[in-house]
């Protein structure tokens, strides 16, 4: 799930601006308002933007099949109403449609690119398109205090539910097989609001199974979440992450981190892995005890992480490319294809076909990057040299490969690599974990 951490000295990046300006137009009908800032190394934007290149691995016009290098040609493109702020979950694709927070929300066809359905209000900017169930979970766009349920590849409504008059908007911020899980602002007598609630609520019935106010000085803004057995997980603007029982909503811990860039973190069986600045860490969900960590190259910091198919993948900020076994740690492989290539750094992954996807920030060396999937090879970069400021978001269905670019929906196809073979890479490093990374006996 879509759906990490890293606060520190330095100018708000044009992402983080993005983001928080998308919480704003919300927030402002909403009455309130948010403020953040983070560190342009940890998210790829002017400390890290490489020196320009004389080509780039892949523009879009090479070989359709992708043979010479270059990227392959789109199957479609299509212009999307799209209002993103980098978020992952605001790109998603189910049963045979793809979606792109927007107003209106418009599902298109996987394969061709046509409109199936469309919502008019679409989606709360800055809210996530929360898949589960076999349900799309959105906030209410009409901002009434509902959370709506509908079938992803109809658009048709099948669940209702309100948190209460005295609560404002919520969003939903995780799901499960019982339970949508949501955060609101708590109104004053005046209308204001300086306290906010967690809440479950039962996905059949759409009745309040608990609720829990939150600490005063927490924010409804900024929550990344996910779901283990009994386990809710989040992050927020405050440097936080905690866990609560889904039974019940009791806190069972919570801890400040260190640096916090608020993006998606990785929750696997026992554990929670989250990226502090120069060190990824592994905590376990029962009582935050670390249970392992690894540590970036002086200078460099973690970007944030994806679980893709029990592999862990995650960027630095130094342009190095790592996959890691997410129960231990342990390196799968290690690779500097990005600096050899003066390629900018990913910051979502995605794969299919043996090949992993990655989409970049805002930079104009960036993209989508295409590695091979058992050893880093950077194989192309797709880039539709639009100049447009926003974050790429990537979603793949198995078939096809959606990248998104402002208001821009490219599909790609998915080519077959034979997985059994590594290529000859000579910046790849696979094996054992290197000498910076650290375990607690």
């Amino acid at each position: 799930m879509s759906k990490g951490l890293g606060t520190t000295v330095g100018r708000t990046s044009r992402r983080r601006m993005l983001r928080l300006a998308g919480g704003g137009l919300t927030m402002a009908v909403l009455g309130a308002g948010l403020t953040g800032c983070e560190d342009e190394l940890a998210t790829g934007g002017g400390g890290s933007t490489p020196p320009p290149r004389s080509k780039s691995p892949g523009d879009g016009k090479g070989d359709q099949g992708g043979k010479d290098g270059g990227a392959p040609a789109p199957l479609w493109t299509k212009s999307v109403p799209a209002q993103t702020y980098g978020d992952n979950d605001e790109l998603v694709t189910v049963d045979g449609v793809v979606v792109a927070s927007g107003d209106p929300l418009a599902a298109l066809d996987g394969a061709s690119g046509k409109e199936r359905w469309s919502l008019p209000g679409g989606a709360v900017p800055g809210a996530p398109l929360l898949l589960g169930n076999g349900t799309l979970y959105l906030a209410s766009g009409q901002y009434d205090g509902n959370v709506i349920g509908y079938v992803p590849g109809s658009g048709k409504e099948t669940w209702r539910s309100h948190l209460g008059k005295e609560y404002r908007q919520p969003r939903p911020i995780a799901v499960d097989g019982d339970q949508v899980y949501v955060i609101a602002e708590i109104l004053e007598a005046d209308g204001s609001s300086r306290t906010n609630v967690i809440a479950a609520l039962n996905s059949t019935t759409g009745k309040v199974a608990w609720k829990e106010q939150r600490d005063l000085g927490t924010q409804q803004n900024g929550i990344h979440a996910a779901v283990q057995g009994r386990h809710l997980v989040y992050t927020d603007f405050k440097n936080n992450l905690t866990v609560r029982d889904t039974a019940t909503g009791r806190q069972m811990w919570t801890q400040k981190t260190t640096k916090t860039s608020y993006g998606p973190f990785v929750v696997h069986q026992d554990l929670v892995i989250v990226p502090q600045g120069q060190r990824l860490q592994a905590f376990a969900l029962s009582d935050g005890a670390e249970k392992w960590s690894v540590e970036a190259e002086e200078f460099a910091l973690f970007r944030e992480p994806s679980l893709v198919e029990d592999v862990l993948y995650i960027a630095d900020s130094g342009r190095t490319l790592w996959a890691l076994q997410p129960g231990t740690g342990k390196k799968v492989w290690q690779s500097t294809a990005l600096k050899d290539a003066s390629a900018q750094v990913p910051r979502q992954f995605v794969t299919a076909g043996g090949t992993l996807y990655a989409a970049t920030d805002l930079d104009p060396q960036g993209g989508v990057h295409a590695f091979d999937a058992k050893t880093g090879a950077l194989r192309w970069t797709f880039n539709d040299k639009s100049g447009d400021h926003h974050a790429w978001l990537v979603a793949t269905d198995g078939k096809r490969v959606y990248a998104l670019h402002g208001k821009k929906l490219h599909a790609l196809p998915v080519q077959e690599h034979a997985t059994g073979r590594a290529l000859p890479v000579r910046h790849v490093t696979e094996g054992a974990p290197g000498p910076r990374d650290r375990r607690p006996a």
